[in-house]
């Protein structure tokens, strides 16, 4: 049984469109710094890092992170 629109609180529909919104924008920055920077300053393959940045919510952050540590 699943919930539909109309069952869930309408704070709550703000909520998760706005954790979408922010999921969407750190995806495509990470997707964006992925693809201008340069290969030597990428930790491990460029291409390995697609998957990661594809896992919601936390694969972008872990591609900033990892970036930032360096």
């Amino acid at each position: 049984m699943t919930a539909s629109k109309k069952d869930i609180a309408p704070g709550r529909q703000v909520v998760a469109g706005l954790f979408g919104v922010v999921q969407l924008a750190l995806a495509f920055l990470a997707f964006w710094d992925l693809a201008h920077r340069p290969a030597t300053q990428v930790q491990g393959p460029k291409p390995a890092w697609i998957p990661v940045i594809l896992i919601n919510g936390i694969g972008p952050l872990a591609y900033f992170y990892v970036h930032r540590n360096r």
